[in-house]
């Protein structure tokens, strides 16, 4: 990880679980991180814990709401005029609805479209353009997808999230031919973990949290920090290696 230090990597869905565990772990490791979502005195609370625990990176909290496009490229503008551009990025950012194809809110549908799918496309595009545009050829783009984005969910309320799922898993290769074509050696890889102990479930059972603390309860799950491990793993490999894709699931998951 050395040769990352002091470089720029933006996180998004950084204010909890997942995303807030790469940061963490991002910052420990001397980059500067931008982490970014609609909740940001949680990331805030976060970049005083690593200023206290004296990583030597620094974490620097970005509001942005990832379902309006206006303020992604704002959050770009931002960025390259305060630190120049992105040399990682990390879309984290997902979001699920109990919303079953047949009696689902077309709502649910477009929210988690537009950021499991949009605004993972719109910050990929941006931030190659970004490392282009400085002649960055070593970066990274590192799409956090889900193991549902390989293998269908046998539950009605997940199956249009499955869907926006198995998209990342499409686009994330797609990516790869792209990067192929362009002669550039950006590296592209797609991390899709099983079940996460985060907030995840909470959100998507609101109406009903006994669902999420049984889903919980079930198996020893996942932790936050096991997906970051596989970040900073992945970043380690040296620049001829390209990691395409993981697969990480707890040991006692069927799924």
């Amino acid at each position: 990880m050395d040769r990352w230090k002091g470089r720029v990597a933006l996180v998004t869905g950084a204010s909890a679980g997942i995303g807030a565990a790469i940061a963490n772990s991002l910052v420990q490791h001397g980059m500067k991180v931008v982490g970014c979502a609609r909740n940001v005195k949680q990331i805030e609370n976060l970049a005083a814990e690593c200023v206290r625990s004296g990583f030597s990176g620094t974490l620097i909290p970005y509001k942005c709401d990832l379902t309006v496009e206006d303020e992604m490229l704002s959050m770009f503008t931002w960025i390259k005029g305060q630190h120049k551009g992105i040399d990682v990025c990390i879309n984290n950012a997902g979001l699920a609805h109990p919303e079953p194809l047949l009696s689902g809110k077309s709502s649910g549908w477009r929210n988690m479209m537009d950021v499991n799918v949009l605004a993972l496309s719109l910050c990929t595009r941006e931030a190659y353009q970004s490392m282009k545009e400085r002649k960055v050829d070593d970066g990274h783009i590192i799409n956090i997808n889900s193991i549902c984005g390989h293998r269908v969910i046998n539950h009605a309320d997940g199956h249009f999230y499955t869907a926006s799922k198995y998209a990342v898993t499409a686009l994330t290769e797609g990516l790869r031919q792209e990067l192929r074509e362009a002669k550039t050696h950006i590296r592209a890889t797609c991390i899709s973990p099983g079940l996460v102990e985060t907030e995840f479930a909470y959100r998507l059972f609101s109406e009903n949290p006994e669902i999420a603390v049984a889903t919980y309860k079930r198996i020893k799950c996942l932790e936050a920090d096991d997906i970051a491990n596989s970040v900073v793993y992945v970043l380690s490999a040296p620049p001829h290696v390209q990691i395409g894709d993981i697969e990480i699931t707890p040991v006692e998951d069927s799924l």
